[in-house]
């Protein structure tokens, strides 16, 4: 059989079928939401960086490759890391184009491709921001990460050093594998990205925010990887009318929204809030950025008179209009908002990389051993005001004041 553990030697070697579009990357099928989430029951078609023919078999390439194992497979747990040594189902192939758009959801060998879609999609997304190769940190004792998209009565997803595995939900294993769920691969490539950008803990991390920080940069990764998917930012904006501050009313946002990352940032939570459990301790910290990438997305709507409302006016727009000011200053048709919809989406998609730009590049700023909050947010102010953020500096700076990250 061949397998993806040799496929790397024959990177140089790959051809290109006719018709192939090597300079557009490579085609795959992408679920933005879990299947059974309505309005997302078909995928997209995404690109992903590597050329047509240089992501062969596997899926596999030079940063990644998928092992399917045949037998029962047991979590990684030290002292046992990859390479898998098991047997191994057939890789999945590309087409004779070099993509991968032909292997339908109902195929076997789809869990493999999207589960390599979205690892590679995020790692991407996130070489892009920063603007160069991200180095694993497990380099150089594995040279490429390993994804094992299927362990059976597993309900969990984990990534470590060199592997990402993803189980399934006991709740309904006919459609809740999380190998077709962009958010929990996702969160998991986040924490690797972070690890390879930010470092290891020399310490045990006590009186740090390290691991709460991991948790609350690895939801947010997640939410930018949501918003690059056409399908997700249309049924957003269509479905708020273009007013992502209607998630000050909590119930309403939730009833028009599927959008599990959204919603975990839709919350008025302050430090005071919340306890010293990581993932409750990440929360106002990750929904204060998901207030800055508000404040950018309203500031470019009024720059380009696309909105009467000045976010300037206010120190915190998001938690200072009350609903009856949304209503008065952001409520139209929906015919009203249809023909602002692309230039809303546009919007959207600027601030988000705006914002995601400042996140991934406020790395450098920090020191694992003695990441706090605090430290990290004036690390990511500090990015601001190196990059395209500069004007809404203040706008950030309001933004973590009023979640109390600063004091």
């Amino acid at each position: 059989m061949r397998g993806n553990r040799d496929s790397i030697a024959h990177l140089s070697e790959a051809g290109l079928g006719e018709g192939a579009e090597p300079s557009l990357g490579t085609r795959f099928l992408v679920f933005p939401q879990p299947p059974f989430v309505a309005g997302y029951e078909k995928p997209e078609v995404v690109w992903l960086a590597p050329s047509a023919g240089r992501i062969l078999a596997g899926p596999a390439d030079n940063r990644m490759y998928v092992a399917d194992p045949v037998e029962p497979k047991r979590p990684y747990a030290l002292p046992v890391l990859p390479p898998y040594r098991g047997s191994l189902r057939p890789p999945a192939e590309p087409g004779p184009d070099g993509h991968f758009d032909h292997i339908a959801p109902s195929s076997p060998a789809f869990l493999s491709t999207h589960s390599y879609a979205c690892a590679r999609r995020v790692l991407d997304i996130c070489e892009g921001y920063i603007g160069r190769t991200i180095k694993w940190f497990f380099e150089p004792g594995l040279s490429r990460l390993e994804i094992v998209p299927h362990i059976r009565n597993w309900d969990n997803a984990q990534s470590g050093f060199g592997f990402l595995e993803l189980g399934e939900s006991e709740a309904d294993k006919a459609t809740s594998c999380f190998a077709l769920n962009f958010d929990s691969v996702a969160h998991e490539m986040g924490h690797l990205i972070l690890l390879s950008e930010l470092g290891l803990l020399e310490g045990n991390g006590k009186g740090t925010d390290f691991f709460a920080y991991h948790e609350a940069i690895a939801d947010f990764i997640s939410l930018l990887g949501l918003l690059h998917f056409d399908t997700a930012v249309d049924r957003i904006l269509r479905r708020t009318s273009g007013n992502l501050l209607i998630n000050n009313e909590l119930d309403r946002f939730a009833e028009l929204s599927d959008e599990k990352q959204i919603r975990s940032f839709n919350n008025s939570l302050r430090t005071r809030d919340v306890g010293d459990e990581v993932h409750d301790r990440s929360r106002p910290f990750a929904a204060g950025l998901f207030d800055c990438l508000v404040e950018v997305y309203q500031s470019l709507l009024f720059e380009r008179g696309l909105s009467d409302l000045n976010p300037r006016r206010f120190s915190n727009l998001r938690q200072q209009m009350a609903p009856a000011l949304i209503e008065t200053n952001l409520r139209g048709s929906k015919d009203d908002y249809e023909l602002k919809h692309f230039a809303s989406k546009a919007a959207l998609q600027e601030a988000r990389d705006i914002v995601g730009e400042c996140v991934v590049r406020s790395w450098l700023g920090l020191d694992p051993d003695y990441l706090t909050f605090e430290t990290a947010a004036e690390a990511f102010l500090e990015a601001a005001e190196r990059g395209r953020a500069r004007p809404y500096v203040g706008q950030f700076e309001d933004c973590m004041q009023w979640r109390e990250i600063f004091w």
